[in-house]
């Protein structure tokens, strides 16, 4: 069998290790709202603000043994899938379960369900811990302070935006997951980005 790096025309793609690849798709944040809410996460007092951009986690951890048949699975989810548009409306919490603050997903949770199914549903198929549930995170794993913080400073959060693409993530060999593809909704026969 050809290692995957060798069959993937996406640079940085490592390849399988012992487990496969493991891979993140997600809903990027546009500009303006991708720095505002990078700032208001730093204003939380959380570590990772700057090194994690907003996004709307739609996979997350799926082990692919086939990197090729998983980005091609996501691709095709991407062309099969129309543009939407996300509202985010006020906050709200996992906690107890997990220290994690979120804008909720007000517009648009439908279609976030809809593209988690459609991902899951293949080479990416994988169980996880708890239902999906569309969210952007703001605050995790902090003191309950700073997450009562973020939680009362975002209470009236009330923002929308175009989701036209998805991204690609693979979790590379640093343990960061690392951009690989960026894909336009609705459109077939892309090409990497």
């Amino acid at each position: 069998m050809t290692p995957p790096e060798l069959e993937s025309e996406v640079p940085g793609a490592t390849g399988l290790g012992d487990e496969g690849v493991s891979v993140g798709v997600v809903i990027p944040v546009p500009e303006p709202l991708d720095s505002q809410l990078r700032a208001a996460r730093a204003s939380f007092g959380d570590p990772v603000a700057q090194a994690v951009p907003p996004h709307i986690t739609l996979v997350t951890g799926a082990v692919a043994s086939d990197w090729a048949a998983a980005r091609e699975h996501v691709r095709q989810v991407a062309a099969r899938t129309p543009p939407f548009r996300i509202a985010l409306r006020g906050t709200s919490s996992f906690r107890p379960v997990t220290d994690v603050v979120f804008l909720r997903v007000d517009e648009g949770f439908d279609e976030c369900l809809a593209l988690h199914r459609a991902l899951q549903d293949g080479p990416l198929k994988s169980t996880v811990d708890f239902a999906f549930h569309p969210h952007l995170t703001v605050a995790h794993d902090l003191p309950t302070g700073q997450l009562d913080f973020a939680m009362e400073s975002l209470a009236d959060y009330a923002k929308e935006f175009p989701v036209d693409r998805i991204g690609l993530f693979e979790h590379d060999a640093d343990g960061l997951w690392a951009l690989q593809e960026e894909l336009i909704l609705g459109q077939a026969g892309q090409t990497p980005s």
